[in-house]
C-alpha cells in the first residue's frame, strides 16, 4: 500500500510550535541525548549537561531577546513542535546571520525526532517556522541542508525553497541553499 502526504495531514494539522516549559525538562534532556547519540545532532540549542533546567530557559529567553550572547551566537527564537501532549521535534529561528550561518545554518533549523520520522511532521514544523520568522523581520529566509539529506530536500522545497547553489566545503560536505521569499 502507498501513503501519500495527504493521508498524514489529519497526523500532522495539530503540529504546534511553543517554547519550552518547566515541564519539559525530561523529554528535551532525554531527546537532545538521542539526538547527539544517534545523529550528532544537538536538540536543544546551548543546552550544558551540567546546566540547570531555569538556566537554561534564561539562557533561550535571553538569546531570544539577543542578550549575552556567547561569541558567533545570534538571537534566535527555539521553540519545541509538538503534536497533541507529544514532544516530535524542534525548531529554532535565527534572527540574523553570521559568516558561517549565511553559508551553512541558515535561518530556520528544524529537527524531528526519529519515532516521528517520515510522518510529514518536519514539513510542518518548517511550514510553521516560517511565519514566525517573519515576525521577527526576515524577509528572504535561507534554508541549508547537505546534499545527502534527501528527506530535508523535499520537506524545503515543499514549503517553496528554490535551491541557490550546492557549494562544497573543505571537508567535502555538500550544502544545499534554499530561499523561500
Amino acid at each position: 500500500m502507498s501513503v501519500t502526504n495527504e493521508s498524514y495531514e489529519p497526523l500532522t494539522a495539530g503540529v504546534r510550535l511553543r517554547p519550552p516549559r518547566a515541564s519539559d525538562e525530561r523529554i528535551v534532556r532525554a531527546a537532545h541525548r538521542e539526538m547527539a547519540r544517534d545523529d550528532g545532532f544537538d536538540f536543544a540549542l546551548g543546552l550544558a549537561p551540567t546546566m540547570s533546567w531555569p538556566e537554561y530557559l534564561a539562557t533561550l529567553e535571553n538569546r531570544r531577546r539577543g542578550i549575552n550572547l556567547p561569541a558567533g551566537i545570534v538571537p534566535e527564537t527555539f521553540l519545541l513542535a509538538t503534536a497533541g501532549d507529544e514532544v516530535i521535534g524542534r525548531a529554532s529561528i535565527r534572527h540574523t546571520l553570521n559568516d558561517y550561518l549565511r553559508r551553512r545554518g541558515g535561518h530556520i533549523g528544524y529537527a524531528v525526532l526519529r519515532q516521528y520520522r517520515r510522518c510529514g511532521y518536519g514539513t510542518q514544523i518548517l511550514r510553521r517556522s516560517i511565519p514566525i520568522a517573519r515576525q521577527v523581520g526576515i524577509g528572504d529566509i535561507l534554508i541549508t541542508c547537505d546534499d545527502t539529506n534527501t528527506g530535508s530536500q523535499r520537506i524545503i522545497e515543499s514549503c517553496g525553497g528554490r535551491l541557490e547553489s550546492t557549494p562544497t566545503w573543505s571537508d567535502g560536505t555538500v550544502i544545499r541553499r534554499y530561499w523561500i521569499s
